[in-house]
């Protein structure tokens, strides 16, 4: 690791930087209708996305710092076990296939902007509707302080942001200038900011992978090479290349149950609903799995850290450190970039989604039912700042060294909310006061889990390094809280049937779970957006 700062590859991060900032900026006007000032504008693009800018704006949301960094660390530090984010990249798509369309639809018909909307419509509890809302701010905000963690890693092996030793300021700076950066141009420009620098980003990272998956092989001697050393060094530490039978369980559970997580994600949501029709969603979901594609060949390059002898003790600096040792000095620049701009892009949608959640459903709903799309706007500008500083406590408050496990907390709470929005999508069958009851038990289960889990350097909401994360005596904490949840939702169902408790109206109509973006548009409380206009 270098004992300076390496300037060649700094002015290169540093101009790509001010490039992707400068965009972020000027994308206030990129498609933006005339005197529109409401939450379809600067929240979701004024709806208006098409095939490919979707497919970028959801690769830039879905493939973030956490790709580049947390799983290749996780791989370098347990082996196989790190393989996990493969599959259910995998997994999610044909999943997703199925609700997806019919969620943009009912969404585009009715106005709704956020999860929580479609919830308190469906089945016309505010009480769900605050549930569902407050579950996505907390889950969000552990998923951008891994996007912080990403950037600060990069910035570290440059050199920049002092050691353990260095006074706090100094040390966590790289994350408040990046704090400011994302905070004033998400500010200014709404969803349309990540959308157009979500096109640098991912030209970035193809470029980088393509050169280090064929580039590093080649210097370290081959992967037979990095496969040998791996399997060495991993049979010293507790890991292994391959999976053993007493690990496979765990390994099936955190697929499935992050799998069903990652499209519960405001996040996820915000860029889905931000598309012209149902049409794009369902062409995404067939072509997103190209990423998928890149997401193996990255997990590859914790590999390659052991065989280039990479030794770090926070494992967050391995790619980071394996680019600075093996390319040259400049295109060790483009790569800190291809991490850094992968960092900035998903957490400017996190926070607007969060924010969004946050206006309509706690604002809107409890406090100023009168709010004009103007007002709303303003909360949610304020809002997606107050989230970005949340996600600053928790990357200074938890163990940055298993920075994995902020997906995965985040992948436990919000994976609760499945049963309302997705049960939601297909039937009305589940009682409202079941799905809040059921909703409840997963939370609690699921947070006590997670507090006790403890590894050698954090007492609590931790994990080895050595094994996989967040993992309970039956498998990833999050997948057995939701199937408590949905036992718990069943139960309560079939008692609340008998009892005859009386359900909440649902304002939906079938019609609206298939329409596309020619229908008729009902939209009861907001205007149509500027591309249906």
């Amino acid at each position: 690791m270098n004992d300076g700062v390496n300037g060649v590859a700094l002015a290169v991060f540093t101009f790509f930087f001010l490039l992707v900032t400068v965009m972020g900026f000027m994308a206030a006007r990129w498609r933006r209708a005339a005197e529109a000032d409401n939450l379809d504008e600067w929240g979701l693009g004024g709806r208006s996305f098409g095939t490919w800018v979707t497919w970028f704006l959801l690769g830039g949301d879905l493939y973030t710092a956490y790709t580049f960094v947390a799983v290749p660390a996780a791989i370098y530090a347990g082996g196989a076990a790190g393989f996990f984010a493969v599959p259910y990249t995998i997994l999610v798509y044909p999943l997703i296939f199925t609700f997806l369309p019919r969620l943009w639809s009912v969404s585009h018909r009715r106005g709704y902007v956020t999860t929580s909307d479609f919830v308190k419509g469906r089945f016309g509890s505010r009480g769900l509707s605050l549930a569902v809302a407050l579950t996505g701010l907390l889950a969000t905000m552990p998923y951008i302080a891994l996007q912080l963690v990403g950037i600060q890693a990069v910035l570290s092996v440059m050199g920049i942001g002092g050691g353990e030793s260095t006074h706090w300021f100094i040390k966590d700076l790289p994350l408040l200038i990046a704090f400011g950066v994302l905070a004033a141009y998400t500010y200014s420009s709404g969803l349309r900011a990540p959308a157009l620098i979500a096109f640098v980003k991912d030209a970035l990272i193809y470029l980088v992978i393509a050169v280090a998956i064929v580039y590093i092989p080649i210097e370290l001697g081959g992967f037979d090479e990095i496969f040998s050393s791996a399997e060495e060094r991993l049979s010293e530490t507790g890991g292994s290349l391959v999976a053993g039978p007493e690990g496979q369980w765990a390994y099936a559970t955190l697929a499935l149950g992050s799998a069903l997580a990652l499209f519960m994600y405001p996040h996820s949501i915000t860029a889905t609903l931000s598309s012209r029709s149902r049409e794009v969603i369902r062409r995404n979901t067939t072509i997103l799995p190209m990423y998928s594609l890149m997401l193996g060949l990255l997990a590859l390059l914790g590999f390659m850290g052991i065989a280039a002898g990479i030794e770090v003790d926070n494992g967050q600096l391995v790619v980071p450190q394996l680019f600075e040792n093996m390319f040259p000095d400049w295109f060790a620049g483009v790569a800190f970039a291809a991490i850094g701009i992968g960092a900035l892009v998903p957490a400017a949608i996190m926070s607007i989604a969060a924010a969004n959640l946050f206006t309509r459903n706690i604002y809107r709903d409890f406090f100023r039912p009168d709010a004009t799309p103007a007002q709303e706007t303003k909360v949610s500008k304020i809002t997606s700042l107050l989230v970005k500083v949340g996600a600053l406590a928790f990357v200074l408050t938890l163990d940055k060294t298993t920075a994995i496990n902020f997906q995965l907390l985040g992948g436990i709470w919000i994976v609760q909310t499945m049963p309302a929005l997705v049960g939601g999508l297909f039937t009305r069958w589940f009682h409202r006061w079941a799905l809040l009851g059921g909703w409840a038990v997963g939370m609690v289960y699921g947070t006590v889990a997670a507090y006790n889990v403890s590894s050698p350097t954090q007492e609590h909401f931790a994990g080895s390094n050595d094994t996989i994360p967040l993992i309970g005596e039956i498998g990833y904490i999050g997948l057995t809280a939701f199937v408590l949840n949905a036992l718990v939702t069943v139960g309560l169902t079939l008692v609340l049937r008998a009892l005859k408790a009386p359900d909440g109206k649902d304002e939906t109509e079938p019609g609206d779970y298939t329409a596309d973006a020619g229908d008729p548009q009902v939209r009861e409380e907001l205007p149509a957006p500027a591309g249906d206009r």
